[in-house]
């Protein structure tokens, strides 16, 4: 298991785990937020990339 599967194994277990989520919207910011106390936790920084592809029309 690389150490982003193993983060987000700990993220589901110690922040997610037994909750239910309304929306999709509503789990993003739990994960979110449970991604930045576990950085804060950790004494690390916990940094966003923007993965949605860039859409170009073409005219």
């Amino acid at each position: 298991m690389n150490n982003i599967e193993l983060e987000w194994q700990h993220l589901k277990r110690d922040q997610l785990a037994g909750q239910m989520f309304e929306t999709e919207k509503e789990l993003a910011c739990h994960v979110i937020w449970g991604l930045e106390h576990r950085g804060e936790k950790g004494q690390y920084s916990v940094d966003f990339v923007n993965v949605r592809p860039h859409l170009h029309s073409f005219t």
